[in-house]
């Protein structure tokens, strides 16, 4: 049977873990928060920092469903909120006008009624399934236009939206709601009010390698700790694009497929692009910045030691 709302902070990094996502305290804490008063959660942090994976992870541990809205530049209310289904409406016009139906008052009512809605995932999250809200994902709402975030105001206060030709619809249950960014731009106040808020950072070295064990149990010891320790190094570098977690998991598991057991200054060279993602970055730090890092690397590990 799956677990309700968490009744305690420790429950709650309890809940993520079971579904592999190791958090700190800070996040849970911030987490229980929204669960327990039900607001939603607004994250923000660098791309790759497990922001959208938590609502992931809540919707498999909590058993709900997952609606997720993937925000873009010219995102508006037709494919976010809701949209009219054109086609059926003329259809029912016609058929309507070739039956000797001409009151359009009776007509205007018909075809603007739930059964021609096509609802998109803001109106599909107030709907429940199974008797449990969903889950909704407002995935990088940075990337979307200042306008879009005022569509939202009254979805994230009220967990309702109003629709002209209907009137307001509410949730028949709140849903849980996670609003991610990466913070390309700022947002504005008026949404940030009625939400929750927390800066995802950076795993420090201890939680990063647990997250690695978690998610690649099979890696070497040795080689997980030299993984680590590099890229937390390569963090203190002036890049493009720091490497997040996911790219941590990424190249480990690209060094466990090539059989590595320990780093090399050709090993890194070979694989930076799975760790950096743009072509200045990987020219700055391939060959002798390599391995300087590595040279700190051991002298770190060594010091753990």
């Amino acid at each position: 049977m799956r677990p309700g709302i968490p009744e305690s902070i420790d429950a709650v990094l309890s809940l993520l873990a079971s579904s592999g996502y190791i958090a700190d305290r800070p996040l849970a804490t911030t987490l229980f928060l929204s669960l327990k008063m039900g607001k939603p959660l607004f994250l923000e942090g660098e791309a790759g920092v497990g922001k959208t994976e938590i609502a992931k992870v809540l919707s498999s541990a909590l058993d709900r469903k997952l609606v997720r809205l993937q925000c873009y530049e010219g995102l508006d209310v037709s494919s976010a909120v809701y949209e009219w289904n054109y086609s059926r409406q003329m259809i029912e016009i016609r058929l309507a006008e070739a039956s000797g139906n001409h009151d359009k008052q009776s007509l205007a009512s018909d075809v603007f009624s739930e059964e021609f809605l096509i609802e998109r995932p803001l109106l599909q999250a107030l709907k429940s399934d199974n008797g449990k809200s969903p889950v909704l994902l407002i995935d990088e709402l940075d990337r979307t236009d200042e306008p879009f975030e005022a569509f939202l105001l009254e979805m994230l206060s009220d967990f309702q939206i109003t629709i002209p030709e209907m009137g307001t619809i509410n949730a028949e249950k709140p849903p849980v709601v996670i609003v991610t960014s990466n913070r390309t731009r700022e947002i504005h106040d008026a949404l940030k009010r009625r939400c929750l808020y927390h800066w995802v950072d950076y795993p420090s070295v201890d939680r990063e390698l647990q997250i690695i064990h978690t998610k690649l149990p099979g890696i070497d010891k040795q080689l997980s700790e030299q993984v680590v320790t590099f890229v937390q190094q390569l963090r203190k570098e002036d890049l493009f694009k720091l490497p997040g977690v996911a790219e941590t998991l990424d190249w480990a598991e690209a060094l466990t497929q090539l059989d590595k057991m320990v780093l090399d200054t050709e090993g890194v060279d070979h694989t930076l692009g799975t760790l950096l993602k743009y072509q200045d970055d990987i020219a700055k730090i391939r060959g002798s910045e390599a391995a300087r890092i590595l040279e700190q690397v051991k002298l770190e590990l060594a010091k753990a030691s």
